[in-house]
């Protein structure tokens, strides 16, 4: 079964940056299509950005396209989200995923979720 292990979230004022980054064990990373994901207190689980398993094909959601930037090391086996100009409205949990196919991405059609990690931003 794979294992996430999501880790980079904080306090962090407005404007401000982070960098969540996601380690995955007990699979073929390379093989693996990632996604990260948020969940704010009292809303549904969201889809944030996925990346192909080459990395080579990066997709976001429109509320982070042009702040957050997701990357992928597969020598480490970790995904990276950063994350810059951070508001308010990015206040979250943020999860990471893997799938075999970007449909099963998209629908969060996983049995397993990591911790997560919070990010909060405030002033």
């Amino acid at each position: 079964q794979v294992q996430l292990v999501e880790s980079g979230g904080d306090l962090v004022q407005p404007g401000g940056s982070l960098r969540l980054s996601c380690a995955v064990s007990g699979a073929i990373f390379m093989l693996y299509h990632m996604g990260w994901y948020r969940q704010a207190p009292g809303k549904q689980r969201e889809l944030v950005a996925t990346i192909n398993s080459d990395g080579r094909s990066l997709n976001y959601a429109n509320f982070v396209k042009g702040r957050f930037t997701i990357s992928r090391d597969n020598a480490k086996n970790t995904v990276y989200l950063q994350m810059n100009d951070l508001k308010p409205e990015d206040t979250a949990v943020y999860y990471c995923n893997a799938a075999s196919n970007l449909a099963s991405l998209i629908r969060q059609d996983f049995d397993y979720w990591g911790q997560g990690t919070h990010v909060t931003v405030s002033s």
